[in-house]
């Protein structure tokens, strides 16, 4: 008698354990509406359930705890690859997809308008919203974020990608300005940065940086004017051409025709070539630099000089 109780209960235990494993099977096998593209919220397990179950997604405490067993899935947009899947599926995409990353490029040379401009339409983003996020984090007017290609994660916002975007850039400088002067001033690397910006608008290559540095730093130890076209092509005047009237008319910094001395702030982004070239400009007694009809610049200490490549560039 005992030996029939024993046997009929581990019947109704093996029975429940078949019962429970066919339900969980057929629960996992559920097909599950999604989208595409998913975003994670940050938190706990609980917390990532409870929130997709309130945008809309069929999700139970049952899968908090399947879940738990697959691993903690990572905030942040994920590629799912399908509108509809079987939940299992779906869960373990939560822990194993790859996150939507978006690659940005910052042009050598381009100012932040342009620049912001291109990131509101490339990431559907508020373009306001990123000149205040600019304003609030860059450490500089222009050149705030250093010419690089950069991976953001898919639907970050304004502050937080300015706020990553600085935050390197500036990290960057820091340590190119410690491993060559020892130390960091943003003071004076606000200068390298307006050198470095009108090396990187006016020079033809990376190979005529360093002399068009050598001019820029002559002429100011001489009290000369600059006189550069490139200068004037900060904000939105980033790819219009100079003009004699633009030339009177413009009354900031930028214009060096009127300026003396340096623009009060960088002209654009820069690359690494041109931050050299800035801080270690090469040794000429250049005062003059004009395109010839190859594309690049012939360089001359006279204006007499200077006048005779002019000649040469029109001819």
């Amino acid at each position: 008698m005992k030996i029939l109780r024993i046997s009929t209960l581990v019947d109704f235990l093996e029975n429940s354990i078949l019962i429970l494993l066919i339900a969980f099977t057929f629960y996992i096998s559920l097909p599950i509406k999604t989208t595409k593209t998913l975003f994670v919220p940050k938190g706990s397990i609980h917390t990532i359930i409870s929130k997709l179950h309130k945008q809309g997604y069929d999700l139970s405490f049952i899968d908090k705890y399947i879940l738990s067993f697959m691993g903690i899935p990572k905030t942040g947009w994920i590629a799912l690859g399908s509108q509809k899947m079987h939940r299992i599926d779906f869960l373990y995409k939560l822990t194993s997809a790859k996150a939507m990353i978006h690659k940005v490029t910052l042009i050598p040379g381009e100012t932040k308008e342009i620049f912001l401009a291109t990131l509101a339409s490339q990431l559907d983003l508020n373009k306001t919203k990123l000149h205040k996020a600019y304003d609030y984090y860059a450490h500089y007017p222009e050149a705030g974020i250093y010419a690089d290609t950069y991976h953001v994660p898919y639907g970050i916002g304004e502050k937080h990608l300015l706020s990553f975007l600085t935050k390197l850039s500036n990290e960057k400088y820091r340590l190119i300005s410690e491993k060559v002067y020892g130390t960091y001033s943003e003071i004076k690397w606000l200068k390298i940065l307006t050198i470095a910006s009108i090396v990187q608008k006016e020079a033809a290559n990376n190979k005529e940086m360093p002399l068009v540095a050598s001019v820029i730093v002559n002429r100011l130890k001489k009290g000369m004017r600059l006189q550069m076209d490139g200068t004037l092509n900060y904000g939105i005047y980033s790819h219009i051409k100079v003009t004699p009237e633009r030339i009177k008319s413009d009354l900031t910094t930028f214009n060096t025709y009127k300026h003396k001395g340096l623009p009060s702030s960088p002209i654009g982004a820069v690359s690494m070539a041109a931050i050299k070239a800035a801080m270690k400009p090469a040794s000429t007694p250049y005062l003059y630099f004009m395109k010839n009809k190859q594309g690049v610049h012939d360089f001359s200490k006279s204006y007499k000089e200077h006048r005779k490549n002019i000649t040469k560039s029109k001819h």
